[in-house]
């Protein structure tokens, strides 16, 4: 295994081998990323204390940072970080023990917190804030710090979503190539 790809007590990282994972950034504990998954330098995947599952065809850019929040016994599962199939997530986004849907695109900078709820075919903004417990509803714009509903999405941006995934695995799909 990698240096960057590590176990945390008896927990492995799952890593299907058609995800490209860059050598700078780092894949730790329970997590497992499905077919096609890009994660981008200096990317943290931390699964330490919870589990993070990433769908095929998600791509996690540079800088994000991707966390969970314990099991207690308050809240038995705790918050673990669920992300759909063909989702963007935009350079330095922080994610937080949130369920992220199918076709979204989660802009620069953003930072979703725990137990929010983004549904399928979903864009957030750059530089939104998502607080605790928000569900963001299917075919939406989201922006501003609190996040707020904006707009229906156009088809052409319904596309886009899922255009910016599949650009993402051709890009890795080349990196792969090269090594």
């Amino acid at each position: 295994m990698k240096k960057n790809i590590r176990p945390y007590l008896d927990q492995y990282p799952q890593i299907d081998t058609t995800c490209y994972v860059d050598d700078a950034s780092i894949v730790i504990g329970e997590v497992s990323l499905a077919e096609n998954v890009s994660v981008w330098p200096f990317a943290v995947i931390r699964g330490d204390v919870n589990h993070i599952h990433i769908g095929k065809n998600s791509n996690v850019q540079d800088h994000a940072m991707l966390h969970v929040s314990h099991k207690n016994t308050d809240k038995p599962n705790g918050s673990p970080l669920l992300i759909g199939e063909d989702v963007t997530i935009g350079h330095h986004v922080k994610l937080h023990g949130c369920q992220v849907g199918n076709r979204v695109l989660v802009g620069i900078g953003s930072i979703i917190l725990d137990d929010v709820i983004v549904e399928d075919e979903v864009m957030i903004g750059a530089g939104s804030l998502v607080p605790p417990r928000k569900i963001l509803e299917s075919g939406y714009l989201y922006v501003g710090s609190p996040v707020q509903k904006v707009r229906a999405l156009t088809q052409k941006e319904k596309e886009f979503l899922i255009y910016s995934a599949r650009h993402y695995v051709k890009v890795a799909h080349h990196y792969l190539l090269q090594n």
